[in-house]
């Protein structure tokens, strides 16, 4: 855990999958975006990832009712910022993570 506070951006498709979400589930949409908040004081609070997912982290959270959700993100400490690329249900997320990685990785400035 940090001391310092960092700033969370989400890419243009992490912003519309919250979008998605607020049109489908204005309850997971809340603890979305509250989940998120915590990466500001806590950068590492995810799960760091593996494979061609090396260098990102993936925060869990579930919606009751809905079942659980990850938030998939790049942590840039030399930018004080955590970059969010997806943000959905649990199932299928991290194959789709893998499509956007690379653009996240150019956004963050940090290499694998």
């Amino acid at each position: 855990m940090t001391s310092s506070r960092y700033a969370v951006e989400l890419t243009r498709l992490a912003r519309k999958d919250l979008d998605a979400l607020a049109a489908k589930n204005r309850e997971a949409h809340r603890e979305a975006v509250m989940a998120l908040s915590r990466l500001e004081y806590d950068p590492d609070a995810g799960d760091p990832l593996a494979g061609s997912l090396k260098g990102c982290r993936s925060l869990s959270f579930s919606v009751q009712g809905s079942g659980q959700y990850r938030a998939v993100y790049i942590v840039a400490a030399a930018n004080q910022s955590c970059v969010v690329f997806i943000v959905g249900p649990h199932e299928n997320i991290y194959r789709l993570a893998e499509r956007r990685a690379r653009a996240a990785r150019r956004q963050a400035a940090v290499e694998p």
